[in-house]
């Protein structure tokens, strides 16, 4: 089988990462075997396709390459699986303009986005945004395809992902308009697991942590519900509880935006307390962007701002 020939701007990218890496043209022609023209010349068409013919190495003190900011930029990009590196993404990262790859977790993106995307676009940032669950954001800021990402833990066991968590959840029950846990406990300030004896319940799919969570829960306390539904995010979630009149064990999201009116909810009373934590997701090896910088900046102030309004 002959070799596989790589696209033309992969091999351009090769010559750049081997002269970053070297410190010079020659260093990288001895290491990939070719003349130091060819590397040069590779640079220049690396150049002249992505930064508009501006430098993206510059001599330096002992004529050592050093990066150009628009270089810098665009090598720490490129730390990813090459099929991922098309043209278009290529110039992005070598581009002057200032962007952000954000990752969001769908349920979270229905409560923290529009806030993400004004701060985002106030400083004329372009944003880029995608939506997966926890397995997924894990590995696409693993092989730097996101800048950010936002998610509940628990998260999966990573290397060269940086977690700073940013809020902690309680867990809540929450009842439909019209279920007989809204009627019998419209009084109540909590709710135990006790009192879901018997009632319709709304649970998470089996393969979701939190739904073996509510396994754990109820086999503890020898409650038996009556599963009507299963859901994988909030998105579902609300519809269901009207539909079957039914209830739900979940995180209390309140920090992050109020739940529908016409729902009830009771903080769930525990023996012993669980929580799930918001965390943000970055690559490791540095402090990020200055523009995922700003987002978690924005989204640290509006959380402690909601967190002292509900106190």
């Amino acid at each position: 089988m002959p070799p596989r020939k790589l696209p033309r701007h992969l091999v351009w990218l090769e010559s750049f990462a081997a002269a970053v890496e070297s410190g010079s043209i020659e260093g990288a022609a001895e290491h990939l075997g070719v003349a130091r023209s060819v590397v040069s010349e590779h640079i220049r068409a690396l150049e002249e396709t992505l930064a508009d013919g501006q430098p993206l190495l510059e001599r330096g003190p002992g004529r050592r390459l050093h990066l150009s900011a628009r270089g810098e930029k665009l090598y720490e990009g490129t730390q990813t699986p090459l099929h991922q590196l098309d043209l278009k993404r290529l110039r992005d990262l070598a581009s002057a303009e200032a962007s952000l790859r954000l990752g969001l977790n769908p349920t979270l993106s229905n409560f923290l986005l529009a806030g993400i995307a004004g701060d985002v676009a106030r400083a004329g940032i372009k944003l880029e945004v995608s939506f997966g669950g926890t397995f997924e954001l894990v590995r696409q800021v693993q092989t730097r395809q996101l800048d950010l990402a936002v998610d509940f833990t628990p998260l999966p066991p990573h290397r060269g992902v940086e977690a700073e968590p940013l809020l902690n959840l309680p867990f809540v029950v929450l009842a439909g308009p019209g279920s007989e846990l809204s009627s019998r406990h419209s009084a109540r300030r909590t709710l135990h697991v006790r009192d879901l004896e018997g009632q319709p319940f709304v649970d998470w799919q089996r393969e979701d942590p939190y739904g073996s969570a509510n396994s754990a829960r109820f086999a503890a306390h020898e409650v038996t519900v009556r599963e009507v539904s299963r859901v994988q995010s909030f998105l579902h979630l609300f519809d269901l509880l009207r539909a079957y009149h039914a209830c739900a064990i979940a995180p209390d999201l309140r920090l992050l935006r109020s739940f529908p009116e016409d729902l009830s909810v009771w903080p769930l009373r525990e023996e012993q307390p669980q929580f799930v934590e918001v965390v943000t997701l970055r690559p490791s090896g540095g402090p990020g962007s200055e523009a995922a910088q700003l987002v978690l900046g924005g989204l640290r102030q509006r959380l402690a701002s909601k967190r002292r309004k509900i106190e």
